[in-house]
């Protein structure tokens, strides 16, 4: 095992030995011997049954059988969700047949950052997530279930779940994705379109021809963000069947593996005679594996957020500096686009996760004692599932790639460090990708242009006033000014402007998307300007030095100058309100910092204090 790893490792599990104590305490408080639903009176029980026919009433009231939850995020507005609206009958017959009951629980929001990317529905995206968390914890509040199924594959989606499921942590729990939709037109033809549409050179017609035929059915989007490094996490993690994620969806491999993850957690249960909790199964090294399957992939920013989110529901604390000293010593190994040119189904086709997970393992990468719905050792996840006459089965998985341009290997990677870094500065810490930089792209001096709004930078480009080098600062686009929307619409003229020559980057306090990459972009800045952070002091014409290679961002300032400056407060009352804003007012005034992950929730522990 890396030295370096075993280290990190350790140094997570001592500062989180109080909060994970705690944690588990709570659980074991939890837990009941045989069904949950004895606890329950009567009539409680009478309205849990009210609906079922009567083969489902008579398992309920003999509590003998389990009775499995449903946390569904469907809806048919969504590509990567629209599947799912099969998915409860199949998995109900699936566990009737075993002798086991199920029952919708609840559903949760899922929201697409594709549909409101860079409209004002975008500054909701983040608070969602803790909204779908609230959201599983009322579903199984009710106490009548013995495990969950959760139903969910998008951005916030799968973290939110994560940490609903986290809290009911004495109960299994079994993800299970519904696979990508087939490849469209490729990702850099789409990238190309969208920035001689910002260049003026297309109509909006041929923009939107081209995004159809890249976005054109059921299933997830095939690029790598953050969507599908979900995907990949959860496999890390040993929360998913394995190397399932990127089956395409409405085939008949994809049904026999919702089938198989159905009866996956009934073997979960407590009356099964091997009783496996989410909260006890994921411990730190769940969350190391997770970290490093994201730096060998190349994979989204946004889980610099959401794993911090995630960890902490389980009382384990993890910083950026941890993401920082695992990506400097984790190979690369994955170009899919944004970071190469080769889609999900590329990776699935090349091998996908056996390959990876594989790579990882035999160079002492991840940590392969960990439990995970299959059993003890991450190795199991060196498979690839199969359907033939004999039915379904999973093999043994290919271990080098089937194509080294989309999967590399640990010998012989990408890039010898991981996808993301850690940048420390007097401007604040921030983090940023680069597994899609080029080289000339990794140290930038330039003056910096100031803006307020995503809008203002549109506007003064259109304008053609940003012809020439220099580092955008676009701020009050944190978590407690404006919900951190991601800024993924200022890709394209960045890239236009990067094309001609020109030194760009961008800071911000706010997102980028998962599908972010090839502009320099030092993002989620700690603190925000409207926490009082030292981005509410530039002024346009700052020098400032971008250094990527020394993880370093420095505003070029005398300290005395910048220490009598008055810091800029911008307005933001055009923020609070429209598309259901005004809700989520509560949220924004406490919610925590970008490094803290950008939650509303209290540290276990916290809530004494």
């Amino acid at each position: 095992m890396n030295p370096i790893i075993q280290r990190v490792t350790e140094q997570i599990r001592e500062r989180s030995l109080h909060t994970r104590a705690l944690y588990l305490q709570r659980l074991g408080k939890a837990k009941t011997h045989g069904v949950n639903r004895q606890k329950l009176g009567c009539s409680n029980l009478a309205h849990a049954m009210a609906p079922m026919d009567d083969a489902g009433k008579t398992s309920l009231s003999q509590l003998h059988n389990p009775n499995i939850a449903i946390v569904t995020a469907y809806n048919d507005m969504l590509s990567a969700h629209e599947p799912y609206k099969l998915y409860p009958s199949l998995i109900k017959r699936t566990l009737a047949d075993a002798g086991a009951t199920c029952q919708v629980a609840g559903g949760v929001p899922a929201m697409c950052d594709g549909v409101t990317q860079s409209q004002p529905g975008m500054e909701l995206s983040l608070f969602s997530r803790d909204n779908i968390a609230m959201g599983t914890a009322i579903a199984l509040s009710h106490n009548v279930y013995d495990g969950a199924l959760y139903l969910g594959i998008c951005d916030k989606i799968v973290p939110g779940l994560v940490i609903g499921a986290l809290t009911f942590g004495h109960l299994p729990a079994v993800f299970i994705p519904a696979g990508p939709m087939p490849s469209g037109i490729s990702n850099a033809e789409k990238a190309h379109i969208r920035q001689e549409f910002a260049k003026g050179n297309i109509t909006e017609d041929a923009l939107l021809k081209a995004e159809a035929a890249s976005y054109h059915s059921s299933g997830t989007c095939t690029f790598y963000g953050t969507a599908n490094s979900n995907q990949m996490l959860l496999e890390m993690m040993g929360l998913q069947l394995p190397n399932s994620s990127f089956v395409n969806t409405n085939t008949p491999l994809r049904e026999a593996l919702t089938a198989e993850a159905a009866k996956r957690i009934l073997t979960m249960t407590e009356i099964s005679g091997d009783y496996k909790p989410i909260g006890e199964m994921i411990d730190e090294r769940s969350f190391v594996n997770a970290i490093i399957g994201l730096m060998a992939t190349g994979g989204s920013t946004n889980h610099t957020l959401h794993l911090i989110a995630m960890a902490k529901a389980a009382g384990i604390h993890l910083t950026w500096d941890d993401f920082d000293q695992l990506s400097k010593v984790t190979p690369l190994l994955c170009r899919m686009y944004p970071n190469g040119n080769a889609d999900v189904n590329a990776f699935r086709d090349a091998g996908g996760m056996s390959v990876v997970i594989h790579q990882l393992l035999n160079a002492g990468l991840a940590h392969n004692d960990v439990e995970t719905i299959m059993g003890r050792g991450l190795d199991r996840y060196s498979v690839e599932p199969t359907l033939s006459e004999s039915g379904f089965a999973f093999i043994s998985g290919p271990h080098l790639s089937r194509d080294t341009s989309v999967i590399s290997s640990a010998e012989t990677p990408f890039s010898p460090e991981g996808g993301l870094k850690l940048l420390v500065g007097n401007i604040g810490r921030s983090v940023i990708k680069t597994s899609a930089l080029k080289d000339k792209n990794l140290i930038i001096e330039a003056e910096a242009i100031v803006f307020d709004s995503q809008e203002a930078l549109q506007e003064a480009f259109k304008r053609g006033e940003l012809e020439r080098d220099f580092i955008a600062v676009v701020r009050f686009q944190g978590p407690r000014a404006n919900g951190m929307p991601e800024l993924h619409g200022l890709m394209p003229p960045l890239g236009v402007l990067q094309e001609r020559g020109f030194n760009v980057a961008i800071i911000t306090d706010g997102r980028m998307s998962g599908a972010s990459g090839k502009v320099a972009s030092a993002i989620h800045m700690s603190p925000e300007a409207s926490r009082g952070g030292v981005l509410a002091k530039i002024n346009s014409g700052d020098k400032i030095r971008f250094d990527v290679q020394k993880g370093e961002i420095t505003l070029l300032v005398d300290p005395k100058i910048l220490e009598e400056r008055s810091r800029h407060v911008a307005d933001m009352e055009h923020n609070r309100y429209g598309f259901g804003r005004e809700l989520f007012s509560a949220i924004r005034s406490s919610v925590k910092s970008a490094e803290e992950g950008a939650g509303i929730f209290e540290s276990i522990g916290e809530e004494r204090a």
